[in-house]
């Protein structure tokens, strides 16, 4: 092949009823978590792959994306008639593995409280740091892409297009990660269950005291934040596990049958309802 070839790229056929990207210029993802996703593959593909893949999910040409028992199947609409299937995998944790994240999950009971209202901790790879293991994509061995397409490249331009609709899922659903690493949410739920519900200190109240400054030394800066805010994101969807308050608090003995979680019920699902829906109006039209 002489060394002034050049790759011509074919247009793909237009694809009817695909998943277009919700963000059609900048950055695809939102979320802390979704970027760091996002960033394994970019680690991975070459510009011009990447290029190509961002204008196919854009234009719609990824037709479905469904979660596996072995991970994520797609299928993306290319130049050829018959859509190309692709497969994405990411290596499961070991058993041994997980149980020393619960271990280290545990130890911090913001993690559980944030975990079980649905969000996902800033801090959190630090715990699988202390595991020895990644959260996200960290090797290039963690992740292995497949796709029925002619070109020599793995990833190619339709894993990218389907990467980053990826991406976007993970804003929405970001316990995704866990499940792609073997574990469901609520198995890291009742895992880090057991290990609070064991710790004396825990089930006594006697966890160490916040140590907190006195209201006189922070009025000058009251309504100022203590942290910086450029990687805060807020991620507004119905709960994966509905009314996670009542579930941690458990069944009231006090509340006759059928008990406060079905009493509830009812109340706590329209109010959700109607949150996302305020808020959604509020963001469409600002």
């Amino acid at each position: 092949m002489p060394y002034d070839y050049y790759y011509k790229p074919i247009k793909p056929k237009e694809a009817k009823d695909g998943i277009k990207a919700r963000s059609q210029r900048g950055a695809f993802a939102q979320s802390w978590w979704a970027k760091r996703w996002i960033a394994a593959l970019e680690r991975l593909v070459d510009s011009g792959r990447l290029t190509r893949g961002r204008s196919y999910a854009r234009k719609g040409q990824v037709l479905s994306i469904d979660e596996t028992r072995d991970g994520i199947a797609a299928k993306v609409q290319g130049s050829r008639s018959t859509p190309y299937k692709i497969k994405i995998q990411m290596s499961p944790l070991s058993d041994a593995e997980w149980e020393k994240v619960f271990d280290a999950l545990a130890e911090q009971a913001i993690f559980t409280a944030q975990l079980l209202a649905g969000e996902m901790p800033q801090e959190i790879e630090s715990a699988f740091e202390a595991a020895r293991v990644s959260l996200f994509p960290s090797r290039r061995t963690d992740l292995q892409t497949d796709c029925s397409c002619p070109d020599y490249a793995n990833p190619c331009k339709h894993v990218a297009a389907t990467h980053y609709i990826l991406g976007e899922r993970f804003d929405e659903d970001p316990f995704l990660i866990f499940r792609l690493r073997g574990r469901t949410q609520e198995q890291v739920m009742e895992a880090l269950r057991q290990r609070r519900a064991g710790d004396d200190d825990f089930a006594d109240g006697m966890e160490e005291p916040e140590s907190v400054t006195p209201l006189e030394e922070q009025i000058a800066h009251f309504w100022g934040s203590s942290v910086p805010l450029d990687d805060f994101s807020v991620s507004i969807h119905a709960p994966t596990i509905e009314m996670p308050v009542l579930k941690r608090l458990g069944d009231a003995n006090f509340v006759p049958a059928p008990g406060l979680e079905i009493l509830l019920h009812r109340a706590y699902r329209a109010v959700s309802e109607k949150t996302i829906k305020v808020a959604y109006q509020d963001v469409e039209s600002g």
